[in-house]
């Protein structure tokens, strides 16, 4: 598994480089050699992504780009390993887990985790892809220790 952690925001409560790469290891397990980008913005960034790519307005908890092979470049040309981009807006998920009184540290698990099953090809559009993706996060969230996100 390799993981590039790109930190573009001034956020002083951001998760260690470990934990980051214990999240992503935990969530692409059934990928070994995943790689993922994770980079980490002030809202500025988030806003201007999630209107380009989403059409929505306003900063965002997590961003998942699943990487996608320009057609015009040969396969063997890349590792095939390539997830994609995560972008997590920092000062949402600090403002989210005070907000839903949640420790941040096991918020940031949950986004990081949630946003590397996305990379993978789950979703939560539909109800039933929703139960499938909610129950697959509390497992692995439960697996190191932090309670069921969804849960009040």
């Amino acid at each position: 598994m390799s993981i590039v952690v790109q930190t573009a925001t001034e956020c002083a409560e951001l998760p260690d480089h470990s934990s980051l790469t214990q999240w992503v290891a935990l969530a692409t397990q059934q990928n070994k050699d995943a790689e993922v980008l994770l980079r980490l913005v002030d809202e500025a960034e988030s806003t201007e992504l999630n209107q380009t790519y989403r059409q929505k307005k306003g900063p965002t908890n997590v961003l998942s780009f699943p990487f996608e092979r320009p057609l015009d470049l040969p396969e063997e040309a890349l590792s095939n390993n390539v997830l994609g981009d995560l972008v997590i807006c920092a000062p949402v998920v600090l403002e989210e887990a005070s907000q839903q009184g949640k420790k941040l540290l096991a918020h940031w698990a949950h986004m990081v985790i949630h946003g590397c099953l996305h990379l993978q090809g789950y979703d939560h559009i539909n109800q039933d892809d929703a139960e499938v993706m909610e129950a697959l996060e509390i497992e692995l969230l439960k697996s190191i220790g932090i309670s069921n996100p969804y849960e009040s």
